[in-house]
């Protein structure tokens, strides 16, 4: 065994996650679809030939923390057949252990001096990967099949030389294959960037030293984590989280629930109680559930540790997922909105039950998804479309000690996915931005209150087409509170047509026109402890800042200040708070569109 000196440790170390760093910015800056490279919807990394997770980069958690299992079907599909050079490609969830069809990953072995070392990974979310609508999002698909293309595990690429037989074909089952070109090229050459960075690494320190270093980095990242959960008092704790539907049965929830048990310095995860797979494309695939469930897990350990989790973290966690589950779904089940109707609902669900176990770390749940797609034509250029964002997803729910920041998106993501520019979205697509700003009121209150909701408003200014509204979230199930704290309020989505606002609701496929104004009204994120804690001072600052409306502060906050100066009127706020509180709500005014506050519904 070869002895590493600290000096030498922290070096390769901090080589390895400064390459993925580098990676994910070469990625993004070299791709050209919407997706990438403004919104970053992409996920890179580093594994030991084995699968065990080397470097962990900011990303989506469902993009790559499972990526141990892509690697092992890989390893199983070509056995020795793999070669310096190599690249393979492959989306599928059932035969790639992936997330869903739009996501797609290019998987290249590293090799020195002959010997297979590493795998690099850049997965990323396309434009289009075929199926029967723009985008991977039908709610409605047969099968998975009906979704996309399925590509297992395939080499596109050896001894560094494109097959281009095999490109041909899979771009030629794509709606925008010049489009796709570019992004996997941008993929593949990241693939490549990293192999010689590897390879620079081995040769300065040695093979023996390099894989030395990796094996204390990861048996401390073990300790690390095992001295967490031992701080955790031993016991079995429960959450649950639920998806609006499954955009087949509609309005009928879906529901995640998880016992976590934690047992000195092990925990196990288990969603035995969780719903049966569905016909609709909410379906979590077993490699995402994973990697949702372990990555949710890492936010409620200590901070320290964000920098150095690697496969070590991994080892004391168990996660439990019933074959043939909404969180192990069993081909030909369909996937497409796999990573937030029910990915973020484990995530929620995790957090939920965490919260009972380490209350001073407890994470109320975050903003819903408001997803959709658009596919028209664009009149400026007569192209055809398809166009996403995130722009309107609501924000982070709070944490014990901190209010939930206004602006990152989706738990899922850990809010590395952006929200667009306003002016790059108008460039390239033919709507018009009209309003966009955080919502007064629409965040869960607590003591500390979730990060505020969104309102967005945007005129077609294109053809006539239609609009998937995809993996959108929250209007029957909002976000959970913790510890006394309100829950995210109701998410809506309107179409205004003629000056009439027309309800839209997830997971359903509606007609636009040109002119309509699409709405989007976004709860924001969970509260954590009982709004009459929340200091009076912190209320009259949020209703300066107008994230807390005067009528919302003395209701549910029960404080009263003067709405011009903003001074706290104390003997008032001492009353409100010394007597019972009424019961109150945050909804959306269907007709006029607008936030309210109104007396809490029974039950």
């Amino acid at each position: 065994m070869t002895k590493i000196d600290p000096i030498t440790l922290a070096t390769v170390w901090h080589a390895f996650q400064t390459l993925v760093r580098e990676m994910r910015h070469m990625v993004t800056r070299t791709s050209q679809s919407y997706l990438m490279s403004q919104l970053k919807d992409v996920s890179v990394g580093i594994w030991l030939a084995d699968g065990s997770t080397v470097a962990m980069p900011q990303g989506l958690l469902c993009q790559f923390m499972g990526t141990k299992y892509a690697i092992q079907a890989v390893r199983e599909e070509f056995g020795d057949d793999l070669h310096p050079g190599d690249v393979i490609l492959t989306n599928d969830p059932y035969k790639g252990m992936t997330v869903h069809l739009p996501d797609w990953g290019f998987i290249r072995p590293i090799f020195f001096e002959g010997e297979l070392l590493f795998f690099t990974l850049v997965r990323g979310h396309q434009m289009d990967t075929g199926g029967s609508f723009p985008g991977g999002y039908f709610p409605n698909a047969y099968d998975i099949h009906a979704e996309g293309l399925c590509i297992p595990p395939t080499k596109v690429f050896e001894n560094d030389k494109e097959r281009t037989d095999v490109m041909r074909l899979i771009w030629n089952n794509v709606r925008w294959p010049e489009a796709v070109r570019v992004d996997n090229y941008a993929m593949v050459a990241t693939t490549r960037f990293a192999e010689r960075r590897v390879q620079e690494v081995l040769r300065r320190y040695g093979r023996d030293t390099v894989m030395e270093c990796i094996r204390e980095m990861l048996d401390r990242s073990e300790r690390a984590v095992r001295a967490e959960i031992s701080a955790i008092p031993d016991g079995t704790y429960s959450g649950e989280a639920a998806t609006d539907d499954d955009g087949t049965l509609l309005d009928q929830p879906v529901w995640v629930r998880v016992q976590i048990t934690v047992k000195g310095d092990a925990i196990s995860v288990d969603f035995t109680g969780s719903d049966a797979q569905r016909k609709g494309f909410v379906n979590c695939p077993f490699a995402a559930s994973y990697a949702i469930t372990v990555g949710s897990m890492m936010l409620l350990f200590d901070p320290a540790l964000a920098d150095y989790h690697n496969e070590g973290s991994l080892r004391p966690i168990t996660v439990i997922t019933p074959p043939g589950s909404v969180v192990h779904p069993l081909y030909p089940a369909t996937v497409g909105a796999a990573p937030v109707n029910v990915g973020h609902q484990i995530a929620t669900a995790v957090h939920a039950a965490l919260a009972k176990a380490r209350p001073n770390r407890a994470m109320a749940a975050w903003g819903k998804r408001r997803g959709d797609y658009v596919s028209a034509v664009d009149p400026r250029n007569g192209q055809p479309y398809v166009r996403t964002t995130f722009d309107y997803d609501g924000s982070a729910g709070a944490v014990t000690g901190h209010d939930g920041p206004t602006g990152p998106l989706s738990i899922g993501s850990l809010a590395t996915v952006m929200r667009s520019n306003a002016e790059e979205m108008e460039i390239r697509f033919p709507w018009r931005l009209l309003k966009w700003e955080a919502a007064t009121d629409l965040m869960g209150a607590g003591r500390w209150r979730g990060g505020g909701g969104i309102e967005w408003r945007a005129r077609n200014e294109g053809s006539d087409g239609r609009m998937a509204t995809g993996s959108s979230d929250g209007d029957m199930t909002p976000g959970e509170g913790i510890q006394g704290g309100h829950p995210s309020p109701f998410s809506r989505t309107f179409m205004v047509r003629g000056g009439k606002p027309i309800r839209v609701k997830p997971h359903r496929m509606v007609e636009i026109r040109k002119g309509d104004v699409l709405v989007k009204i976004s709860g924001g994120g969970g509260g954590v402890g009982l709004p009459a804690e929340r200091p009076a001072e912190l209320v009259a600052l949020d209703v300066k800042n107008q994230m807390v409306s005067v009528e919302a502060a003395h209701k549910i906050y029960g404080v009263a200040l003067d709405p011009v100066t903003f001074v706290v009127d104390e003997a008032e706020t001492k009353r409100l708070r010394s007597q019972p509180q009424g019961k109150w709500d945050v909804a959306i005014n269907e007709e006029k569109l607008t936030v309210e506050i109104v007396p809490a519904q029974a039950g």
